[in-house]
């Protein structure tokens, strides 16, 4: 554990889910091609349409619409919809297709495996503060087993704009009643989760998982309250 700031008082912890409290990589290898095979399979005509054609569509839907960057969710459904509609089914059969091909990818993004060591410290932390899940994901906590651990979880998109945006960080706040200044966000990724947290008033905390050099890596753009390299290192902070 590395100390960059003082801290002060911490009455509640907030947590970024993908990559910080799993390893995210292999459900989502899983998720897309399991997901996309469906799609492929969904129509004929839509069996040699590739990872690279959807790609084509997201970015154009980014152009079009900005602020879907902000619900992965509903960027990811309204390609797939477009995609349908492509190929000349109607509005109605594409919105329909769509939701089946979502419910495909709901099943396998879930389908994440959850390191004891989370659940030990989540469980710890827990009993002494409360803690929210803040998230620019579409995991679901609550079919991986760690809904228990959070008061609430926010996301990206139904519940204000993507971090490093302060929407959720603000919201996470608010709803919990404890000032910003007093609040410990916990995360992997330096844009996001620590200047994020850091430009909307919280302390910050980097897990920092795969050995990586604050003073040589080009995100490195805030320094975080604390660095730590494992999430059990938290409970010596209660």
């Amino acid at each position: 554990m590395h100390f960059y700031r003082p801290l002060h008082s911490i009455k509640a912890m907030t947590f970024d889910l993908d990559d910080t409290l799993y390893d995210n990589h292999p459900v989502i290898r899983k998720t897309t091609a399991e997901s996309h095979a469906f799609l492929q399979a969904y129509h004929p005509a839509l069996q040699d349409f590739s990872l690279e054609d959807y790609q084509t569509l997201r970015n154009r839907l980014l152009a079009q619409e900005p602020d879907i960057y902000h619900d992965v969710s509903e960027w990811r459904r309204r390609a797939v919809e477009q995609a349908m509609r492509d190929i000349g089914l109607t509005a109605q059969e594409a919105a329909e297709g769509a939701d089946k091909v979502m419910e495909v990818f709901a099943h396998w993004r879930s389908k994440i495996e959850v390191p004891e060591e989370t659940h030990i410290t989540l469980a710890a932390l827990a009993e002494r503060m409360p803690l929210v899940a803040i998230t620019n994901g579409n995991a679901q906590p609550h079919l991986f087993g760690l809904d228990k651990y959070f008061r609430f979880v926010l996301r990206a998109g139904p519940d204000g704009r993507a971090k490093p945006y302060e929407d959720m960080y603000h919201l996470a706040a608010v709803r919990l009643g404890v000032p910003l200044g007093n609040i410990l966000h916990v995360g992997d990724d330096l844009t996001t989760d620590v200047a994020g947290s850091l430009r909307c008033g919280m302390q910050s905390c980097w897990i920092n998982l795969r050995e990586g050099n604050l003073m040589h890596i080009q995100d490195s753009r805030l320094l975080p309250h604390i660095e730590i390299s494992q999430l059990a290192s938290l409970t010596t902070l209660i």
